[in-house]
This record gives structure tokens, C-alpha cells and sequence, in this order.
């Protein structure tokens, strides 16, 4: 079951040498596009978000881009596909799983999952000793994409799973549910037992671990519990306060802004940010602010600026904090 090359460049429509700025910039453009919430045709918006989530998780993170620009430049050659042949081939780890249904490719799952994609049969044994003949099935892991929908309110999603032998090359599948309990972090393992690799001799099989991953969003990123926004600010409205509305899971809220706000600055509201577990609790949100200067300014605004320079006293380089 070989997995088809992924080109995350093209998917977010950046050039290789993109910055992480205009990663992130493409991602939330394309996100705010394709998100489930907002689309029309929502079943192929929700696969084209699960395809730029993808190359943002791989493209955004330093370690797995590098791992991801190496792999790239020898993707075809065949100095690589020896090396993978080398390195990776079922016939050394027994069996070969291919996951559907987890909101990842199988080429994500088999170069940067962190998982285990292969069953392991524990170390060679003498095939007609007992322990042979009963051995429990191997533990899998693989990662699972959850959308923050579903870790608000829980989920149950349909997953399969598909097992190659590497050396009869016989391929089985099997399907199953697994639920997403409400409030689950990233990072999570969700346990499933007995969907592992099957046992032999009649012993059981072994479980499947799947490790969460939060969907990226346009809007938030998650620590915990904790749900963060990044609130852009004019400077008058750091400098005067405002009063702003802003996007939570639970729909818009009012949001005082107040005076003298600084870059960087958090202001939370306590019981917006994710469930935790069935307890009804819930943590907090944070919208962390940053301001922006205005790109150019007119010549009325110029003036007021060059007022604003002349009775002012504040000077950051010897009292940044008058």
C-alpha cells in the first residue's frame, strides 16, 4: 500500500521558499474559504480543509518542513526509493496499516505521525514454540485530525483500517467507531481496544491508539483548555480603549478594550475556551493583542501624528513605561 507523494506547497499555494508568515497567511486565506462552517458544499469543503490543514501542520512546524523539503528533493530518485525500501519494508515488521477516516493522508501517517505505523511482533521466536502459536496482536498508532467542533461537543467518527502482510501481501480491512470525547486536548492519545493487529493462536488482539490533532483554524489555536485569538488593534484603539466585537465557539461577543493596551498584552474571559471533560467546566479565552501601524497615512493624518509628536512627552527609549 504505498503512499502517493503530497506536494504541500502547491496545496497552500506558496512557493518552497515561503516564509512562516506567508504559510500562515496562506493557510488562514484558504481556511476561512473552506471551512465546513462557512461553505456551501460542505462535504468537499470539509475534505480540502482537512488537505490544508495537512500541509499546514507539516509546512508550519520547522523540524517536519525540513524533514518534508529533504524527502521532496529525492522523492523520485532511485537512491531514495532503495533507501525507503531499506528502511521501511513490510517484510521486516510483519504488517503494513493504512488508516482512513483519522482526517490524515496515508503519506502524513507514514513520514510524520510520530506514530507507529507498522505492527511489531516483539523479537524473533522459533515458529513452532507455544508462544508462537499464541501471541497477542501488536499495539498501532496513528494521529487522528479533530476539528474544534467536535472536541467542543464530542463526536463519534467512522475509521477504518487496512492491514497488508508483508509477506503474503494479503491486504484485510475492517471499519469501527471511535468517539472523540468533548473537551479532548491535543496531543491526547484516544485509546480503542482490540483494533490493533490481530492476535494469533486465538490470543487477543491488540489496541489502537490514535493521537489527537487539533484541526488548525482560522481564527484560534488551543493550549490545554485554553482558546486563543490574535486581536489586531489600531494604535488610538490600544491607546483610547474600544469596543470591539470578536469571534468565540459560542458565537460573537462584546470586548472591552482598555486604555493604554500594549502589543502582546492578553485579556481573558473566563469559561469561552474548551470543555474539560464532563465536568461542565471550561477554560478561558485569550485575545492577545497586536497593534499594527497604519500602512501610509494621509496628509490630515500626518498632521495629527506630527501634532501628536510635538505635545507629547513620552519617549520608549528612556521611559517606556511613563
Amino acid at each position: 500500500m504505498p503512499a502517493s507523494f503530497k506536494d504541500y506547497y502547491e496545496t497552500l499555494g506558496v512557493p518552497r521558499d515561503a516564509s512562516s508568515a506567508d504559510i500562515k497567511k496562506a493557510f488562514r486565506k484558504l481556511a476561512r474559504v473552506h471551512h465546513p462552517d462557512v461553505a456551501k458544499d460542505k462535504k468537499t469543503a470539509e475534505a480540502k480543509f482537512k488537505e490544508i490543514n495537512e500541509a499546514n501542520e507539516v509546512l508550519s512546524d520547522p523540524e517536519k518542513r525540513k524533514k518534508y523539503d529533504d524527502l521532496g528533493a529525492h522523492w523520485d530518485s532511485p537512491h531514495h526509493s532503495q533507501r525507503q525500501s531499506r528502511q521501511e519494508t513490510p517484510q521486516d515488521f510483519g504488517q503494513e496499516f493504512n488508516f482512513g477516516g483519522t482526517g490524515f493522508s496515508d503519506f502524513f501517517e507514514q513520514h510524520f505521525s510520530g506514530g507507529s505505523r507498522y505492527g511489531f511482533p516483539g523479537g524473533a521466536r522459533d515458529p513452532s514454540s507455544a508462544a508462537a502459536r499464541e501471541r497477542r496482536g501488536s499495539d498501532i498508532e496513528g494521529d487522528i485530525l479533530v476539528s474544534l467542533d467536535e472536541v467542543m461537543h464530542g463526536a463519534v467518527r467512522p475509521v477504518s483500517l487496512q492491514m497488508a502482510n508483508g509477506r503474503s501481501g494479503k491486504v484485510e480491512e475492517h471499519s469501527f467507531q471511535v468517539r472523540i470525547p468533548a473537551g479532548v486536548t491535543d496531543g491526547k492519545r484516544i485509546r480503542v481496544p482490540g483494533q490493533g493487529e490481530r492476535g494469533s493462536g486465538g490470543a487477543p488482539a491488540g489496541d489502537l491508539y490514535l493521537r489527537v490533532r487539533h484541526a488548525a483554524h482560522p481564527d484560534f489555536h488551543t493550549e490545554g483548555h485554553d482558546l486563543y485569538y490574535d486581536l489586531d488593534l489600531a494604535p488610538w484603539e490600544a491607546v483610547l480603549g474600544a469596543d470591539l466585537t470578536v469571534p468565540t465557539l459560542d458565537g460573537s461577543i462584546k470586548l472591552r478594550v482598555p486604555p493604554g493596551s500594549e502589543n502582546g498584552q492578553q485579556l481573558r474571559v473566563r469559561g469561552l475556551g474548551l470543555p474539560k471533560g464532563k465536568s461542565g467546566e471550561r477554560g478561558d479565552y485569550h485575545a492577545t493583542i497586536t497593534v499594527h501601524m497604519p500602512p501610509k497615512s494621509s496628509a490630515g493624518e500626518r498632521e495629527l501624528w506630527e501634532k501628536l509628536r510635538s505635545i507629547s512627552k513620552f519617549n520608549p527609549r528612556t521611559n517606556p513605561s511613563a
